[in-house]
């Protein structure tokens, strides 16, 4: 099990919309729960800046965390963030403690790789859309990827990228290939105009043959 990262928190007793709004307010401070491993949940607060800087490193995400609760160590993962609509300010935390040999479920990033060589591209003058940017794994903790990469470097013009065919750890289970639901992840296809003037000038084509074969017929009954 690795900790990538620590913060520092304090147990909290006042609790309600009045009271977190002043601890964000007054003593900038974020209001947050912790909460499993059959354990009492437990109310804390983080110092906003140290949770600003933490959420900068798109790790923090997905490892575990030491989070330091008046002295108290537990190792936890984030499982929800509330932001405000439009201020940069973190409103809410929710910690997961994990156990060792527990499995958690998480929701990971994905990370392409091989898009300037993919044949789609680079013959075929595709772009990639990216239908998924993150999967939700299931894993024991000392398992937990940062991230997961996904080849399309084989990619082909007009191909799609499914789940089941990433290569990711035998620790890890995909959830929704668990519930039997093989998400597309990615394709690659012509940019829409490109497309459309390619199905005009096919069309028109098709049409001056249509008229050339038109005329033949004409020809030959004269």
């Amino acid at each position: 099990m690795t900790t990538n990262f620590e913060l520092s928190a304090k147990a909290r007793t006042e609790k309600g919309k009045g009271a977190s709004r002043r601890l964000r307010r007054l003593a900038d401070l974020t209001p947050a729960i912790v909460y499993g491993a059959g354990k009492d949940s437990a109310s804390i607060t983080l110092a906003h800046k140290d949770v600003v800087k933490a959420l900068k490193n798109e790790s923090f995400y997905t490892q575990i965390i030491k989070l330091d609760i008046d002295g108290k160590a537990e190792q936890v993962v984030v499982k929800d963030i509330q932001r405000h609509p439009f201020k940069p300010l973190i409103m809410h935390m929710d910690f997961l403690r994990i156990k060792a040999g527990e499995k958690i479920t998480m929701q990971v990033p994905l990370h392409f790789i091989g898009e300037d060589v993919a044949p789609g591209l680079k013959q075929g003058g595709g772009i990639f859309s990216h239908l998924v940017t993150e999967v939700e794994i299931i894993c024991l903790p000392k398992d937990l990827p940062e991230f997961i990469e996904v080849d399309v470097s084989n990619l082909e013009l007009d191909q799609l990228l499914h789940l089941s065919d990433i290569k990711a750890s035998d620790a890890i289970t995909f959830n929704a290939l668990a519930h039997d639901n093989d998400l597309a992840i990615v394709s690659i296809h012509k940019p829409r105009g490109v497309a459309e003037d390619d199905e005009e000038q096919s069309d028109d084509a098709e049409s001056s043959e249509a008229k050339a074969d038109g005329k033949a017929d004409t020809k030959d009954k004269e």
